[in-house]
């Protein structure tokens, strides 16, 4: 990933981390014992070599076979972080199949592409309706071609009612950090914890430091900076909203 990450990056880091760990723990367990919860990581090279430790434990138990991954959004920084993630993790490219826009766009879902492979990871920015993805209908419309039991909703539009993966509609948390569909076999777990930058948090602190340090050197030019004539701006258009009360306080 390395020091010059972002947040976005982390994100996607961070999700497909959780993502592999599953894949590998479903096959070592089974769908009864669901992942363990996880506690914030000293360093990224400390969940890196957890990460393929587990894949590689995994990979011997499917007969030496890497997971075939699909990412919608591998164009974006989310997308970016959970590539080099699978690919330091030891996951061949030829095995990461990385879609934007183009792939999308060129026919509507849901996709069989998405239910042949072993984990899905979702790096969107959801901003107007779109096609589904993929449904658990679509899903038990051919289960013996199903290879699909790991989705990881790096975008966590949950409550969205455009939402593309509508059963991943519960949030997870790292002390639980999959739910695992009912009526599946093999099992069908996700993973939508929006707080992903969290399991990282001395990366994720250095990016957010970096993103925002530029902006407070700036603050003794506030009256022309742009970045804060933009804040101001904002500030004074969302306080326009506000009902007209005696003695409202300014902004002087």
């Amino acid at each position: 990933m390395g020091g010059s990450a972002d947040l976005k990056t982390i994100v996607g880091y961070a999700g497909a981390a959780l993502a592999l760990e599953n894949w590998a723990w479903q096959l070592q367990h089974g769908a009864e014992i669901p992942l363990p919860g996880k506690k914030p990581y000293n360093t990224e090279s400390d969940l890196l070599k957890e990460v393929k430790s587990d894949v590689d434990a995994g990979i011997a138990k499917n007969n030496g076979k890497p997971p075939q991954i699909l990412i919608i959004g591998a164009l974006g920084r989310c997308g970016r972080g959970a590539i080099d993630l699978c690919v330091a993790a030891g996951i061949p490219e030829s095995n990461i199949s990385k879609w934007d826009l183009a792939e999308t766009s060129a026919k509507d879902g849901p996709y069989p592409e998405i239910r042949e492979s072993d984990i899905f990871i979702n790096c969107i920015y959801l901003d107007k309706p779109i096609p589904k993805f993929v449904t658990a209908d679509f899903l038990k419309e051919d289960p013996s071609n199903r290879k699909l039991s790991v989705v990881c909703d790096v975008s966590c539009d949950t409550t969205n009612p455009h939402n593309p993966i509508p059963f991943c509609n519960k949030p997870t948390y790292f002390d639980k950090p999959t739910i695992t569909l009912p009526g599946f076999s093999p099992p069908l777990s996700y993973i939508t914890i929006d707080h992903l930058p969290s399991l990282l948090p001395r990366e994720a602190s250095e990016a957010f430091s970096n993103a925002l340090l530029p902006s407070l050197l700036e603050l003794p030019n506030a009256s022309t900076a742009p970045v804060w004539q933009k804040a101001r701006k904002l500030f004074q258009e969302k306080l326009a909203t506000l009902p007209s009360t005696q003695g409202h306080a300014n902004d002087s």
